[in-house]
Order: C-alpha cells, then structure tokens, then sequence
C-alpha cells in the first residue's frame, strides 16, 4: 500500500448516555460543535464534525446516547445514533472507565454485533480510576467483540489523543476528501446557535426543567457596515411552571443564559452579538412530530 495515500472515512462515535461523546469529538476536533453538560442526553441528534489533515480527512458522527429508556423523543434519538452504525466506516465505543458494564453498554454490545465496520473500544475518564482497574476492563472487553484497538484516554485532560487519532487514521479507508478542508460541520450556523443556548439552560436550569427545552433560532443578521450580529431565539418549554422558571425572577434567569451564550455564539460567527431571547410554551412538542422537524430533531 502506498504509504502517502490519503485516508478519508466516517468514524461513528457511540456509547450510553453521559460517557464523553461530545467531550472527546470536540477534543479531537480542536472545535466547540457538539454541546457538553454533566447531564445524560444532552445530544439529541446526529452531529457531523470534520477534521481535515494533510494526507487525512476523519469525518465524525457524535450521537446521542443509546439506551432503552425513555419516551418517543427518546426513541428517536436512539433510532437516530443504530442507525448512524450502518453508515461508518468506523466504530469508536466509548465505555466509561468508571462504570463499563451498564445495561446500556449491553445492548450496544448487542448492536454492534451484526456491525460490518471495525469497531475500536474507546475507555474514557481513565484520570477517574486506578490504572489497575483498567486491565479487567480491557481483557473483559477483547473476549465480547472483535475490536481492531482499545484506547484508554481522558477527553476531558486529552491524555492518549494523539495516539487515539492516529489509531484512527490508520484504520479508515483510502479515499479522497469528502469535504472542502475548511469546513468544520454540516449542521447550520443557526442550528449550532440554538444547541449553544440550549447547553446553557441544561447548566442553569436543569434541576428544574429536564428535557422539556427546545430552542429555535428566527433571525442572525449582521448589521451593515459593522461588525455586529443580531441573533433572535426562542426557548420552548412545555409548561406554564416551567417558562417562569427561565425567565426567573425579574427576567434574571433568561439575563444569566444570554450572558453565558454570548461569547460562544461571537467565537462561533467571528464578531460581536447583540443576542435576544424569548421564551414561549408549546406544549409537550416532544410527541409533536411537526415541532421536532422545526427544531431539526426530525429530517423534513
């Protein structure tokens, strides 16, 4: 094989909710795209980042969390990330060096099962535990699935990325870029403006309103002549109780979301942004198929 030959592919990274998904995508991507909290089931969908090299392009896939549990919105979400299995010309599973043997990781192990594609075990939060306590886990793991590498790192800290990206160029597929070389992501500038607000209310508001939040972008439009950006939102919740609660008192709780919004939302478009917030109630949109399409939960 020609050593210099460039490598391209889409590398699928799942795991259960809450092991580091987002964290190790953003990690290797050197970029904010995905959303991060300490809260399971902060990826809702499909997200697409792409990292262009000299002789390689890596092309990742960071799915929601797969478990059994859960409503229809839930459902979806793990419908979404099995099937994003069939599309990848590379598996990373991440486990959590913590806690690796879930039900969740059981029923991934199921999945993976009937996966074509190589798969490389990935064991994260490895900073959390004793090195002692990783051996167990890798040989338990080498005897349940043919696995082409199993990497020990921290997302977090990025200990062992450089090792883990080289792992994974070397097992993707010759090819050609599938993408221009400095385009980060598929998703939409408005749609990533949306996932930024909404990690910021997972941050503030979580222990008061779960998953009951949507955020939809209306307007981001620069103003002529300067160099700045006027972004407009909506936050959709499902209840009354639950609007007044990221309003907050006197409009305090919606102030401290744009607030640490913002600056993300100005990194993320290259100028300053005048950003404002609305929040309004559709009630339980997460059955609503017609409210999930809008909030790019569901392909038109």
């Amino acid at each position: 094989m020609n050593a210099r030959a460039f490598k391209s592919g889409f590398i699928a990274i799942v795991g259960r909710p809450n092991v580091g998904k987002s964290t190790l995508m953003n990690r290797l991507l050197g970029h904010k795209i995905s959303i991060v909290s300490p809260k399971p089931q902060t990826t809702r969908t499909r997200i697409l980042g792409i990292k262009s090299l000299p002789g390689a392009q890596l092309i990742f896939l960071d799915t929601p969390g797969i478990d059994k549990s859960g409503g229809y919105f839930h459902r979806l979400m793990v419908t979404a990330a099995m099937n994003t299995l069939h599309e990848a010309d590379l598996i990373v599973w991440i486990v959590e060096a913590g806690h690796p043997h879930s039900s969740a990781d059981k029923f991934i192990l199921e999945s993976l099962g009937a996966v074509k594609s190589p798969i490389m075990l990935v064991i994260n939060k490895v900073d959390l535990v004793e090195k002692e306590r990783l051996l167990p886990i890798i040989d338990r793991f080498q005897s349940l699935l043919p696995l082409v590498e199993i990497v020990p790192i921290s997302a977090t800290k990025g200990d062992n990325i450089d090792r883990l990206e080289s792992l994974l160029i070397e097992h993707l597929p010759e090819g050609p870029p599938l993408y221009p070389p400095d385009q980060l992501t598929d998703q939409p500038e408005q749609f990533i403006i949306a996932e930024l607000i909404r990690e910021k209310v997972f941050h503030l508001a979580y222990q008061e309103v779960p998953y009951a939040v949507a955020v939809e972008v209306e307007q981001v439009k620069t103003r002529e002549g300067r160099e700045l950006t006027d972004v407009e939102a909506t936050i959709y919740v499902e209840r009354d109780t639950q609007k007044g609660i990221i309003i907050g008192r006197g409009g305090a709780m919606l102030k401290k979301i744009g607030e640490r919004a913002r600056p993300e939302i100005e990194m993320l478009l290259g100028t300053q942004v005048f950003l404002r917030l609305w929040v309004k109630v559709r009630s339980d949109w997460q059955q609503d198929d017609e409210a999930l399409r809008r909030f790019g939960y569901l392909q038109r």
